[in-house]
């Protein structure tokens, strides 16, 4: 599979590709709705972060507890319910006089649900598409991402000055519902990929089944830690820039469209094996500018610039899948999924709590620099690895390859 077109012409990808532009539509405007609502109440960096990446924070409790489901329902239907779930849960924080808490409690519920749509949604990918076409699958996932941040920061600015913020949150429950009803009427009955019954138990075991392999753990540790704290710089940005947040998130957004179609379309993989760290290096590196305190124009060409490193996930998560068993990639990916998004609600949290005690630009100098220190070290981690091969468990976690990039696939494994 080796253009656009071909993904295209393969049957459910379109319908899936659609319902996921609207999901990320709606959650686009409803963050930077919900964000601002927080900060013109309570004028706090830490509370309008959390607000808009409290979800991810609910994360870890998925990864946890509801993971083994991801391989063991019916894709479309679970999807469609992630989907109608969202537009409710919006829906409830758009109502006029409802509670600070009663706001973040629905954040964290929706955060919970949402730790089960990545492993279903990547899962299903994996299985619309061949071998070789998931990377250049994921990265128009991605591209599309880019996009439909730009144009969602955008026009959630626009309708915020138009409208209303609670307004606003309305539009994206509407988004939400169109979401859950291009995914029941596009994608097809599927059975599920793993036979028996969802269980925190069973999460448990898989959880310590890909975690066992050093290779495996390493990757998973690279897609997590290095970006979470570069979006901790993100949730930054409606304290550093309250009038112009939204341009900033859309510089960000373009930024990261670049460096996914570079990533999945043009670098050819003996090259773009060799790119997974120093992507990870330009995404935190424009970040240390903030010490400087620049103005606008500065600060969304450092963002632009930073956020064209996010390359790099791709570039590990296709390593990911050539580390995993079949069976396992639904579980594997909401694996990835859940703990990337929690990572970046600490790392929002962690900088929101920086930037309480001394400031914005502060905090995301500091993030930039743990993100840097946190890529050299799982860096050096991978060469030793790449020095000393070990065995794994499971049939693809004791392969003789770094965490720099992805093992060739010619058996070498």
């Amino acid at each position: 599979m080796r253009s656009y077109s071909d993904l295209f012409r393969t049957r459910e990808f379109t319908p899936l590709f659609l319902s996921s532009s609207l999901h990320s539509a709606a959650s686009t405007i409803g963050a930077l709705a919900i964000g601002t609502l927080v900060f013109k109440a309570t004028e706090s960096p830490l509370l309008s972060a959390v607000s808009m990446f409290g979800p991810q924070l609910a994360q870890v409790v998925g990864a946890t507890t509801l993971l083994s489901a991801a391989d063991r329902l019916p894709p479309r239907s679970t999807m469609t319910g992630i989907a109608l779930s969202f537009a409710v849960g919006t829906a409830v924080m758009a109502t006029p006089g409802l509670p600070l808490w009663a706001l973040f409690a629905v954040i964290a519920m929706l955060g919970l649900i949402s730790s089960l749509g990545g492993g279903v949604r990547w899962g299903l990918l994996n299985e619309i598409l061949s071998k070789d076409g998931y990377l250049l699958g994921r990265s128009v996932f991605n591209m599309a991402s880019g996009l439909t941040q730009i144009a969602g920061f955008a026009t959630g600015g626009v309708l915020m000055v138009v409208l209303s913020p609670r307004a606003t949150l309305v539009v994206a429950v509407t988004l939400y519902l169109a979401a859950a009803l291009v995914t029941r009427l596009g994608l097809s009955r599927r059975a599920p990929r793993t036979e028996g019954r969802p269980s925190v138990a069973q999460t448990w075991r898989t959880n310590a089944l890909l975690w066992s392999s050093p290779p495996r753990r390493t990757t998973y540790l690279l897609l997590w830690i290095p970006n979470g704290l570069v979006v901790g710089c993100e949730s930054l940005y409606v304290s550093y820039a309250p009038d112009r947040a939204g341009l900033l998130f859309a510089c960000g957004a373009f930024g990261m469209f670049v460096g996914d179609v570079t990533t999945g379309r043009f670098l050819p993989p003996p090259v773009r094996r060799r790119l997974g760290i120093p992507f990870l290096l330009l995404l935190a590196g424009p970040y240390l500018f903030f010490a400087l305190r620049p103005g606008t124009a500065i600060a969304a060409a450092c963002v632009a610039l930073a956020s064209v490193g996010f390359g790099s996930s791709l570039i590990q998560q296709e390593r990911l899948m050539a580390l995993t068993p079949e069976e396992l990639s639904g579980h594997a990916l909401g694996l990835h999924s859940s703990g990337m998004l929690t990572m970046q609600g600490v790392s929002a949290a962690l900088a929101g709590a920086v930037a309480q005690l001394t400031s914005p630009a502060t905090a995301m100098t500091l993030m930039a620099a743990t993100s840097l220190a946190a890529t050299a070290t799982l860096s050096a981690a991978g060469k030793r690895q790449e020095r000393r091969p070990t065995g794994g468990g499971d049939g693809k976690g004791g392969a003789a390859v770094g965490v720099l990039g992805v093992p060739d696939v010619d058996g070498t494994r």
